[in-house]
């Protein structure tokens, strides 16, 4: 990826080759070469073990190799400012503003400043390079704000799913030995019995061996039942999961602790909303904050960001195809000043 740039280098092998003989054309290809090589060596800084080490003596680097090949590109040198403006804007972001108005300035200003390369104020605007500049300050800046932002969600999102599999497995060991325990306990106890009273009582033996089978039998279909809810959505779940997810990405989270309230039979498919109406919050929003609103059969999602993508997305549509299915309503949309909201209702006391 880093390599790609370096195509742009082509632009200067003509300016080279007419502004320069013998010795002097030789040295300037050098020095592009050189350049190209130090551009190179940057992704290297950023390598675990090293991370953001040497960049500023590597930038002075290719500033003095920008400077150096002036004499042999002439105007056309100015080309290099681009790398330069790129490395500039991913060090230190905004605050890179001053350093890249003073190289589109000097892309603009220096060629004309400079009589013996015979370039008007007209021509050194219309060689693109002073405008090329802060494009490729804006472009690079919301590259590297998406790139972060995507950064920290993945990150948000491998602790969020660290923390809601340890929290799984509590729960299933909680939950397996409240099940299990009591069950098993009699089942030694009455297994015991059985032993002893084999030989003098076989009819009371054999009593207390029905009685061990069909408490394994219940023991088991409650394992099963437990497991078979585990691989459900859960609206209560998804709470949960959402208020660790929110934290995670820094949203103040104003949710529900609990949902009583809901009606048992729409409790999968709110759960279903609350998932996606919080991942796009996480993902699209840039909100402070996030509120989410509980009713027997409705859940509204609101945050104070900037809106939702558009257009809407596979999972709003998958949400609205399933809401729309039991006879529901979706209604997302802005608000004014700012934020989203995102409604699902239900037929009250219908099925999901």
């Amino acid at each position: 990826m880093a390599a790609i740039p370096l195509a742009y280098l082509v632009f200067l092998a003509a300016p080279v080759a007419r502004n320069s003989r013998g010795a002097g054309q030789a040295v300037g290809y050098a020095v592009l070469a050189a350049f190209a090589v130090c551009w190179l060596a940057v992704p290297l800084l950023s390598s675990p073990g090293r991370p953001l080490r040497g960049f500023w003596p590597l930038y002075t680097l290719l500033a003095a190799l920008f400077v150096a090949e002036l004499p042999f590109a002439h105007a056309a040198g100015f080309v290099l400012c681009v790398f330069l403006t790129i490395l500039i804007v991913a060090r230190l972001g905004v605050w890179s503003a001053p350093v890249v108005t003073g190289f589109a300035l000097a892309a603009l200003l220096v060629p004309v400043a400079i009589p013996s390369w015979h370039v008007s104020l007209q021509g050194s605007f219309d060689a693109v390079t002073p405008i090329a500049i802060p494009i490729a300050a804006l472009v690079s800046f919301a590259t590297f704000a998406i790139l972060r932002g995507n950064q920290a969600l993945a990150a948000a999102r491998a602790e969020v799913a660290r923390l809601a599999a340890e929290n799984e497995r509590i729960r299933i060991a909680r939950d397996l030995h409240d099940l299990l325990g009591h069950s098993l306990t009699t089942i030694t106890v009455k297994a015991g019995l059985a032993r002893r009273l084999g030989e003098a009582h076989p009819a009371r033996a054999l009593g207390q061996i029905a009685e061990v089978e069909e408490l394994s039998r219940r023991a088991l279909a409650e394992v099963r039942a437990a497991v078979s809810a585990y691989r459900d959505v859960t609206l209560a779940g998804e709470l949960a999961c959402g208020q660790e997810l929110l934290r995670a990405s820094g949203i103040a989270a104003d949710l529900p602790t609990a949902a009583d309230m809901v009606d048992p039979a729409h409790q999968e498919l709110l759960g279903w909303a609350v998932r996606e109406g919080l991942t796009n919050v996480v993902r699209h929003s840039r909100a402070r904050r996030c509120t989410v609103r509980l009713s027997p059969s409705a859940v509204e999602i609101t945050d104070d960001g900037v809106g939702a993508p558009a257009p809407p997305g596979n999972g709003l549509r998958g949400l609205r195809e399933r809401v729309t299915a039991v006879g529901g309503t979706v209604d997302a949309g802005p608000l004014q000043p700012s934020g989203w909201r995102l409604c699902v209702s239900l037929a009250p006391g219908g099925g999901t």
